[in-house]
């Protein structure tokens, strides 16, 4: 279990994210046009998941951008945003600030990947929404780095995950 914080309020997470040098849990999880995707769809490309709580925050709506704007110059690599958002919210939010370099994903309908990855929040007012996390994968699936960052309200570190490509 991962202890974060919320505006400096201690939260935990519901376990530990995977081991560098692991292979990532496999996940289905809803696109936007309401199709799913696994983890089998990105084989053969590098993956960087954005996850976070919610796109409809300030920070998780930056770090949507930024990677947005870093991804369109990284080759075979797919940056992969995941919330437990409706999907109509990333179709929504991505539509209306012109992104298509992310694709965004949505744990909403069980949070299985919020629980398997080790990143659900147990407590603290956004209890079962997923804490900030970063983690990137190889090609073949292998956890190469991750980042849990301690406070919710502030960004990942985008030079060393994108460093870790």
């Amino acid at each position: 279990m991962a202890s974060i914080t919320l505006g400096g309020n201690p939260i935990h997470t519901n376990g530990e994210l995977p081991k560098i040098g692991s292979k990532a849990p496999d996940f289905q999880l809803i696109k936007t046009d309401l199709g799913r995707a696994s983890l089998a769809d990105f084989a053969g490309s590098k993956v960087i998941l954005n996850i976070y709580p919610s796109v409809d925050t300030g920070t998780c709506a930056t770090s949507t951008r930024t990677f947005n704007a870093k991804a369109s110059a990284l080759a075979n690599t797919k940056v992969l945003c995941i919330a437990r958002d409706l999907p109509f919210a990333f179709k929504r939010f991505c539509g209306a600030e012109g992104l298509d370099n992310v694709i965004c994903l949505s744990d909403f309908n069980t949070g299985n990947f919020g629980k398997d990855y080790g990143l659900e929040m147990t407590d603290g007012a956004l209890a079962g929404l997923h804490s900030r996390v970063v983690i990137v994968l190889d090609e073949n699936g292998i956890v190469k780095y991750t980042e849990q960052v301690p406070e919710i309200a502030d960004e990942p570190n985008y030079e060393l995950a994108l460093a870790a490509l």
